[in-house]
């Protein structure tokens, strides 16, 4: 059984850098995708940024492209998420989770999640 936990999220200003991390316990296969997904105040949960974890190739939403980047650890099991130039519109809770099945973007897709870590920015 694979668990996710979330850190890293935390107050920070327009224009700010933060990096988000998730530490997994269990197996990663290869073939899995691991995500980071964001939901903000009043909105749905979305896709910000999955990664392949046998390759390392990075997907992208549109909105983040270009200011986040997204990396994975085998040796320590890890995905974490650079975010550059910040802004106020990136503050939510922000979640990785597990897609065993290959490259994917829908949050229904995926299991398990993490806990979620708060990112908030406001001048």
């Amino acid at each position: 059984q694979v668990l996710l936990a979330e850190s890293g999220g935390r107050l920070a200003q327009p224009g700010d850098s933060l990096r988000l991390s998730c530490a997994a316990s269990g197996r990663i296969y290869s073939s899995h995708f691991m995500g980071w997904f964001r939901q903000g105040p009043g909105k749905e949960r979305e896709f910000v940024a999955g990664i392949r974890w046998g390759t390392g190739k990075g997907y992208y939403a549109e909105s983040v492209k270009d200011r986040f980047t997204i990396s994975r650890s085998t040796a320590e099991n890890t995905v974490d998420l650079q975010m550059n130039s910040l802004k106020v519109d990136d503050t939510a809770v922000y979640y990785c989770a597990l897609n065993r099945g290959g490259y994917a973007t829908s949050p229904t897709t995926f299991d398990p999640w993490g806990q979620g870590t708060q990112v908030t920015v406001s001048s």
